[in-house]
């Protein structure tokens, strides 16, 4: 049985993830189409910046996520994409 603290943290963290981010905007793109719901992009991700909505698919949490790709590496459908980090500009 799952605990019910964890599933009331779990929603409210896709209801927060399913708002607009403003400048983490598309740092991974899932697509909705492609992905079976298998969840093992959920599964790999180690900060837990993915998590699964009502229906199953995947939701970030743009806060969490360090574009690390693994979710990205191992999804067997190729539905998600990542966008690369951006380089800091140096100093002169």
């Amino acid at each position: 049985m799952r605990n019910l603290a964890e599933e009331i943290k779990k929603t409210e963290a896709v209801k927060e993830a399913k708002k607009e981010p403003k400048e983490d905007f598309e740092k991974v793109h899932i697509f909705e189409a492609w992905c079976k719901r298998c969840n093992i992009c959920i599964a790999f991700c180690p900060t837990g910046a993915l998590v699964a909505d009502k229906d199953g698919l995947p939701v970030l949490i743009p806060d969490k996520c360090t574009q690390c790709r693994l979710c990205e590496l191992r999804c067997p459908d190729f539905a998600i994409t990542v966008r690369p980090k951006e380089a800091k500009e140096e100093k002169s």
